[in-house]
């Protein structure tokens, strides 16, 4: 099992909480689909454009 290094696979954030950096996620080799802060999948990136996608096809009802 490798070893994780601080400042190249994670860092700790101001909460004390792991974050694992896109090296990490790239050296795991695919994506967890668990909306990673830095993951080079782009899957928060996906997520965001198809609620983006179906907010414009129904938009909010407009409160008068």
């Amino acid at each position: 099992m490798a070893v994780l290094k601080e400042g190249i696979d994670y860092y700790l954030n101001e909460e004390g909480l792991f974050v694992f950096t896109a090296a990490y996620h790239l050296k795991r080799g695919f994506c967890c689909k668990s909306g990673c802060l830095h993951c080079p999948y782009h899957f928060n990136k996906l997520v965001k454009s198809e609620t983006e996608k179906k907010e414009n096809l129904n938009p909010p009802d407009k409160i008068s």
